[in-house]
């Protein structure tokens, strides 16, 4: 079954052909980033209008570079949620009517499933990184706008563990970025430029939750507060020994924001006992993330390759394949949601269709 998935939930406008749920046929990703760079941070009417503009070409050359016409797809996926609205309903609009206008099947898909997912999907010429992982596994959702440990069951059977308290990890990487004029998106620059600094140039704060390490928050993470040290406290956590520049700023609070999140995934692998942990999203990209996961031998870490960690449309069209091969459809009704509640603690089934 060939499945052409759409995804436009934030900045990238993406097209991809996915064949059995595997096999990336075409994958194209139109990039919004020179439009926002000067802003600091994605403009949501901005994204809506590149959407627009950029939909059908991108749809097209996804078709194009994978020599099929629509005669040749099965079905059709779309993002539906979580996103920016407008964002959102671009892509899932275009998905449902091109369902409608072709009589295929169409299924809308919640795009964190999709970063979960990504892992599974094989780029033309690459290897299976999923060949010997079976479920339950440990999943590492990290991005702009989630930080999520959870135990992953199924493709759509998530039981969230832990997530962030206030801001994501992603965000603060952002804004952290953008307070000392080091330009967007932040989470890259941040992590090119921490390889040339040292992470002991600061000694910046762990969260102290307030339930206790043992209770409710055993594997919450927070970074409001390294947020706000890195910014406005940096000189009472600074080590005058280094010189304060943008390198060493940047190694310092990079180091701590990883080891944050991987105190609370490492006891998460510890207390269940499963020693496979599964990542996805745009900050599971940084190289710093993936050294220290590294250093853990006992657990097996796989990262997707580091063109499907952003928003793509492989991902959607991978989920969605296993969705209409359950026999699931999405209605033409089918409307997008800015923001879901299904991703708390607590979650157990049921991810999928929520909403739809």
């Amino acid at each position: 079954m060939k499945v052409l998935g759409i995804e436009s939930s934030c900045d990238e406008t993406a097209c991809a052909i996915v064949e059995d749920g595997k096999y990336i046929i075409s994958n194209v990703i139109a990039t919004q980033i020179p439009f926002h760079q000067v802003y600091n941070g994605v403009v949501p009417e901005i994204a809506s209008r590149k959407h627009a503009e950029w939909i059908l070409p991108v749809v097209k050359q996804a078709l194009a570079e994978a020599n099929l016409t629509m005669d040749d797809i099965d079905a059709i996926a779309a993002t539906n949620r979580p996103g920016l609205m407008g964002a959102l309903l671009m892509g899932l609009t275009f998905g449902k009517s091109l369902a409608w206008a072709t009589n295929k099947p169409f299924v809308a898909v919640n795009h964190m499933l999709g970063h979960l997912y990504a892992s599974n999907l094989i780029l033309p010429g690459g290897e299976d990184l999923m060949k010997d992982v079976t479920y339950p596994y440990i999943g590492l959702l990290v991005s702009g706008g989630h930080s999520i440990i959870c135990k992953v069951n199924d493709f759509d059977d998530i039981e969230v563990m832990g997530t962030t308290i206030d801001d994501a990890v992603g965000e603060a990487f952002d804004k952290v970025a953008k307070f000392h004029n080091l330009g967007y998106p932040g989470g890259v620059i941040i992590d090119r430029l921490a390889k040339n600094g040292d992470p002991k140039a600061a000694h910046f704060p762990m969260p102290k939750l307030d339930k206790g390490e043992e209770g409710e928050h055993r594997y919450d993470v927070s970074y409001s507060g390294l947020k706000t040290a890195a910014i406005n406290q940096i000189d009472q956590f600074w080590n005058p020994k280094y010189e304060k520049t943008p390198e060493n700023i940047c190694a310092a609070f990079q180091d701590t924001a990883i080891r944050i999140l991987l105190s609370r995934l490492f006891k998460a692998c510890d207390d269940t006992g499963i020693k496979t942990v599964v990542a996805g999203g745009g900050v599971a990209a940084n190289s710093r993330l993936r050294e220290l996961l590294a250093e853990r031998s006992d657990i097996k870490c796989v990262f997707p390759p580091l063109k499907l960690c952003t928003d793509n449309g492989a991902m959607i069209a991978g989920v969605g394949y296993h969705f209409l091969q359950r026999g699931d459809r999405s209605p033409w009704t089918t409307t997008a949601c800015a923001r879901v509640t299904e991703f708390k603690r607590g979650l157990k089934k049921g991810v999928g269709k929520k909403n739809q």
